[in-house]
């Protein structure tokens, strides 16, 4: 008797069904080390994890205790070993199953493109969502032009995205030399004809040509005026954009539930102090109205009903534990004792930002699978 084929879902369905506040029961059957690394999250995702090697040796096992009556999603490193495992069960009347195409390896790469706001004329801001690293990257589009901010290194969700919006890039920026994921800046702005822009303290070893940021550039695309403020702390050239005196992009400094690490460079005694100043001297001075948009995310909660990532500063002032550390002491120490893991493979991502590596596709990729971490905990 022929076996039923496996059916698949492939990582943009489930990252659509997890934006959308849907129950996902999802069985992991990579190994007991990578699983606590690193899993698929969100507010209502229910995830078991229980080794391939396992399942293979007694399937049954694990069959009688999953959950009856809700479809199964089957998940791996890369779409193979949950594809053999989802035959096992469906071998033991688990029929409501199916494999995640990709495994890990395509959850950490997806970007989901989500319009954050819109003008009465059409201008608009898109935030693409790196669900399952937590990257946060931006398009800002006006009267038929579009600058890009924090791009990942996967550039075919952008340039997509150009061609179907029909306008033309002409500025890409990097808030910092990043340290968690490859840059898709500069080979964007090269394929479009783009200028390619990096705050210059961040530069100094990097060895290619860049247009360097200074505090206080203004940069425009169409009727949209953006403002370069300088932010160091997470890195010593991190800047800040404030888009109309409405937007705040804030790269790896804030987020909404944490504050920017400033020990991905080795320099977290030296650029504490830097980031208390962004922190809580230069941002204060801004309006309260600002709406935040960060590089990153840490969590699932951050998110809004449409999944982007985003809340108003004053908010942020209010709830954010990293904003309401009162005694200079206590901050530096909340920050160079609150550390997490740093991210993997953090050094050669810096190397390869600045130019001085060119991995291949698969040494980028395993260099950037893992959570981002770039927040203090």
């Amino acid at each position: 008797m022929k076996s039923k084929q496996v059916p698949t879902i492939s990582v943009k369905d489930l990252v659509k069904k997890i934006i959308n506040k849907k129950q996902v029961f999802i069985l992991d059957v990579r190994e007991r080390e990578a699983f606590d690394d690193w899993k698929v999250e969100g507010g209502n995702v229910h995830i078991i994890n229980y080794p391939f090697d396992e399942l293979e040796r007694n399937p049954k096992n694990l069959a009688d205790g999953l959950p009856k009556g809700e479809r199964l999603y089957v998940i791996c490193a890369k779409g193979g070993s949950s594809q053999k495992a989802a035959e096992y069960l469906m071998k033991e009347g688990i029929d409501d199953v199916a494999s995640v195409s990709g495994g890990m390896e395509a959850w950490s790469e997806h970007l989901e493109p989500i319009k954050v706001h819109e003008w009465d004329t059409g201008d608009a801001i898109y935030q693409f969502v790196r669900v399952g690293k937590g990257c946060l990257s931006y398009m800002i589009v006006s009267e038929g032009q579009a600058i890009l901010i924090d791009t990942n290194r996967m550039i075919t969700p952008y340039r997509e995205f150009i061609d179907w919006m029909e306008v033309a890039l002409t500025y890409v920026l990097d808030t910092h030399l990043h340290a968690d994921h490859i840059s898709g800046g500069r080979r964007l702005a090269k394929e479009y004809g783009a200028q390619y822009y990096l705050p210059e303290k961040d530069a100094e070893e990097v060895m290619y040509k860049y247009e360097p940021l200074h505090d206080g550039d203004v940069l425009t695309v169409g009727k949209r005026s953006l403002k370069v403020l300088a932010s160091p702390g997470h890195t010593i050239g991190s800047m800040s954009f404030v888009l109309d005196d409405q937007f705040l992009f804030t790269g790896d400094i804030l987020f909404i539930d944490s504050i920017g690490r400033p020990d991905l460079a080795g320099k977290a005694k030296d650029w504490v102090a830097d980031l208390r100043e962004t922190l809580y001297r230069r941002y204060r001075q801004l309006s309260s109205e600002l709406v935040v948009l960060p590089a990153h995310f840490m969590i699932h909660e951050e998110m809004n009903k449409n999944g982007s990532v985003s809340e108003k500063l004053g908010v942020l002032y209010e709830k954010n534990h990293g904003l309401n550390i009162e005694e200079e002491s206590s901050f530096r120490q909340a920050v160079t004792d609150n550390l997490p893991p740093q991210p993997n493979a953090h050094q050669k991502i810096r190397q390869t930002n600045m130019g001085k590596q060119v991995p291949d596709e698969g040494e980028a990729r395993e260099m950037e699978i893992g959570p981002n971490r770039c927040a203090i905990q």
